[in-house]
């Protein structure tokens, strides 16, 4: 078994001063944690795995192809790989669980 804080995982993220976070890697999935502050801009690409987003606090809206919808804490949105994605408009700070599967390259 491998257990995980919330709490300390956000504070190893921020001590390495990055936005994103890898904290579990598997053969068939990877699993990381996403931060971005009010006003900022995402400037993520499209990715070659399907992701799953779990936002864990924070509110923004998020488009996913020509789809965009709000976001907030306990929203869980699909991403299928390779298409175009973006958190925007983030009004409150953002942290966001994310797994890719198969994992991040």
């Amino acid at each position: 078994m491998k257990a995980f804080r919330l709490d300390e995982l956000e504070a190893e993220r921020a001590a390495n001063k990055g936005a994103y976070l890898q904290f579990l890697r598997e053969r068939n999935m990877s699993v990381g944690l996403y931060a971005l502050d009010a006003g900022e801009l995402d400037p993520q690409r499209p990715h070659g795995q399907d992701e799953v987003y779990f936002v864990v606090s924070g509110r923004a809206a998020i488009t996913v192809g020509t789809e965009t919808t709000q976001v907030a804490r306990g929203s869980v949105v699909y991403v299928p790989a390779g298409v175009e994605h973006r958190f925007h408009h983030i009004s409150e700070d953002l942290r966001v669980m994310v797994v890719f599967s198969p994992p991040e390259s």
